[in-house]
């Protein structure tokens, strides 16, 4: 799915679905997240119809875009939820996902967190160590309760991504070793208020090719037809998420070459399937929308200088991330290069640099595209920003679905000492 499907232009104006994007920035003032519900609807039925022959339930990546609007979106179309804390399992409850359907990952799962979600009676945990596997044991045993488990294995396969979004090789912090998973599952066997039940691989983000993905299911595979011959009893094979997006023009496997691939390297185990779309259900469903505040003209280049900064989005400081910029309205407008910059206090508050955009002055409407995941939801107050709106949009009709707060709601979150 690309952006221009659920944003496109009329007459060279940007639109989300039917509603136009300068109405939008009169009514609700940027800068501001917009996510199509249309499109978040769409890829998640692209997973539903690929893995339709399968035994598959697709729980969506929370930490992608926990609003309560995309959560209940989804929710209503029988989305399960990959959570890695209890923030996210309550947001998930919240929007209507039974926790049946949730899965529990994360590497650093805290005693406190372990008993909600066992209360809670969640569909698995993903163990991502031994000690962490200990600590379950002691507290659904306290609970008179049973932990449902996978441990994550880590293949140590090169998931050819950004360095900062591999998972699965040996130098990462995620997962057991494959070289310990037997280890790690007898021990397991020996714990009480522990069920085994699957096995979990997940080895990055934003993957563009299959071959990764086929040399780790491939691995997967072989380890739980060994784990089966030493007596565990394997009937779930979660294999993470990671399909990445077209963010410029990427030649991406699709959803159904995907599922072809799961069911050729893990069919013939007759295994409940778990996959755990995020990027690739919200990505290109939600872009920022930013105003220009001055064009400033430097010694070398020109700079378009946005009132959305890198406390909004931080993909492009933390990751370098790239993200196609569009004027919202270029209707006669030349393409002229720009660096496009925020107005944080920091050298790193840069999205692009001497990129290519139609022609732009003071009071201009810009989109960044492809911000539907990882934006909102790694936002900060850095500078003390207030944190930005955030909107849906469903045909021709918008609704606010988080408010940017007031400048004294925000002060008013600090306490300040009796003694001050």
């Amino acid at each position: 799915m690309t952006p221009e499907k659920f944003f496109p232009y009329q007459n060279d104006h940007m639109f989300a679905e039917q509603v136009a994007i300068s109405e939008l920035a009169q009514q609700v003032a940027t800068p501001f997240y917009c996510y199509s519900q249309s499109a978040i609807e769409a890829s998640y039925l692209d997973y539903q119809t690929a893995f339709a022959q399968q035994d598959a339930l697709i729980c969506y990546a929370v930490k992608a875009n926990g609003n309560q609007a995309v959560l209940t979106t989804l929710a209503k179309l029988g989305s399960g939820a990959d959570v890695v804390s209890v923030g996210e399992i309550k947001r998930a409850l919240s929007a209507g996902i039974p926790a049946e359907k949730i899965v529990y990952s994360g590497v650093a799962k805290a005693e406190h967190e372990m008993e909600f979600a066992l209360k809670q009676g969640i569909f698995q945990f993903n163990v991502e160590s031994e000690p962490e596997l200990e600590l379950l044991s002691q507290v659904a045993s306290r609970l008179n309760k049973e932990a449902a488990i996978a441990f994550r294995i880590n293949p140590d396969v090169c998931a050819q991504t950004h360095a900062k979004i591999s998972t699965g090789k040996a130098e990462n912090k995620f997962g057991v070793p494959l070289s310990k998973a037997h280890i790690a599952y007898n021990r397991a066997a020996e714990l009480p208020g522990i069920k085994i039940q699957g096995v979990d691989v997940h080895i990055g983000s934003q993957l563009t090719q299959l071959a990764p993905f086929s040399e780790a299911f491939t691995r997967i595979a072989s380890l739980v037809e060994q784990l089966r011959q030493a007596g565990h009893n394997i009937n779930v094979v979660d294999i993470g998420g990671g399909l990445g997006i077209d963010y410029q023009g990427e030649d991406l496997p699709s959803k159904q070459a995907y599922a072809d691939i799961v069911e050729q390297t893990l069919g013939h185990l007759d295994c409940k399937i778990v996959i755990e779309p995020g990027r690739s259900l919200l990505g290109n469903a939600g872009i920022l929308v930013s105003s220009v505040v001055y064009v400033k003209t430097g010694e070398e280049r020109q700079f378009l200088m946005l009132d959305a900064g890198m406390n909004d989005l931080l993909r492009p400081s933390l990751y370098d991330a790239y993200h196609d910029i569009q004027a919202v309205n270029r209707v006669d407008k030349p393409l002229k290069p720009y660096d496009v910059v925020g107005p944080v206090c920091e050298t790193g508050d840069t999205f692009a640099k001497t990129r290519q955009v139609h022609q732009s002055k003071s009071g201009d409407l810009i989109a960044i595209m492809s911000c539907g995941a990882y934006g909102a939801v790694m936002a900060s107050n850095y500078n003390a920003r207030l944190s930005i709106a955030e909107v849906m949009v469903k045909d021709d009709n918008f609704a606010v679905i988080k408010k940017r707060p007031s400048y004294e709601e925000m002060i008013n979150q600090d306490i300040v000492p009796s003694w001050l």
